[in-house]
């Protein structure tokens, strides 16, 4: 969202509302979701407008999902030519409420572009990931330290990272600055792009989403512990120390050292 006051209206702190207004970070976040005149744009927190009007001269179709209902008419208003034509849909709901497949969004015909409240990422990002109306890219505006984070930019994996990757492919495209939004909040922010979402890793390797999450969970469920005692107190029926030695980690080893495709023999040996 663009301008600290849309209307004469004040930001809303209870929807988490930090408006962007870097003609930079607009641009970024277009060109990492590489929008072309034959995509479906789904757009969240569309504000004043500014993000969606980029979207409007180079997508096909953009839907903009706005939860503040001041804003609505405010949009209507401005993009009516738009509206009329049927290139813009503006919808009024909470993005966490938004099924995909009511407006006619399929798995990898659309693409998202999100300037989300910071609070409700993790959901975001869970909801449109494990839907089976997935989507083929997803940009999305959040906290920096949370994209480095997902991104594990310290070589360490976590509890966030890996729930990401096993969908697809994170890069944080560009830090910005707190000073980019009205009101600055008190955190600087990133650009996170999630390309190549799918569930093949998931089909590939013949391991369930609930399994998947379930040994994850156990995994990292003490962060001091060690990857073994963390394991052991949910599966103490199996022979933990051959499981490690057959799947070549070590038992002193921290769910933090194994990257993704290490967890996955070690799923199929603990729920074989």
């Amino acid at each position: 969202m663009v301008g600290g006051r849309i209307s004469g209206m004040k930001a809303k702190k209870s929807l988490g509302q930090n408006f962007l207004k870097s003609k930079v970070a607009l641009f970024k976040m277009l060109e990492a979701g590489e929008v072309n005149d034959a995509d479906t744009i789904l757009e969240v927190g569309p504000g004043k407008g500014a993000l969606t009007e980029k979207l409007l001269e180079k997508a096909k179709k953009v839907i903009a999902v706005e939860k503040d209902d001041r804003l609505i008419s405010f949009l209507q208003e401005k993009f009516v030519a738009e509206v009329t034509a049927g290139k813009l849909a503006i919808v009024h709901e909470d993005i966490l409420d938004f099924t995909p497949s009511d407006h006619q969004l399929a798995t990898q015909n659309y693409k998202i572009i999100a300037n989300i409240p910071y609070y409700i990422t993790g959901q975001f990002l869970r909801k449109f990931l494990e839907t089976a109306n997935q989507p083929e890219k997803i940009v999305v505006m959040v906290q920096k330290e949370i994209a480095d984070r997902i991104v594990a930019r310290d070589g360490k994996e976590n509890l966030l990272s890996l729930s990401i990757k096993a969908f697809g492919a994170p890069k944080k495209i560009m830090k910005v600055d707190k000073e980019n939004f009205s009101p600055s909040p008190k955190v600087d922010s990133a650009i996170l792009l999630i390309d190549k979402i799918s569930k093949s890793f998931f089909l590939d390797n013949k391991i369930t989403e609930e399994n998947f999450f379930t040994v994850i969970h156990a995994g990292f469920a003490h962060k001091r512990k060690m990857l073994f005692g963390n394991l052991k107190s949910i599966f103490s029926n199996k022979d933990l120390t051959q499981i490690f030695t057959t799947c070549g980690i070590p038992v002193k080893a921290r769910a933090e050292d194994l990257p993704l495709q290490k967890w996955v023999p070690l799923i199929n040996d603990l729920l074989s």
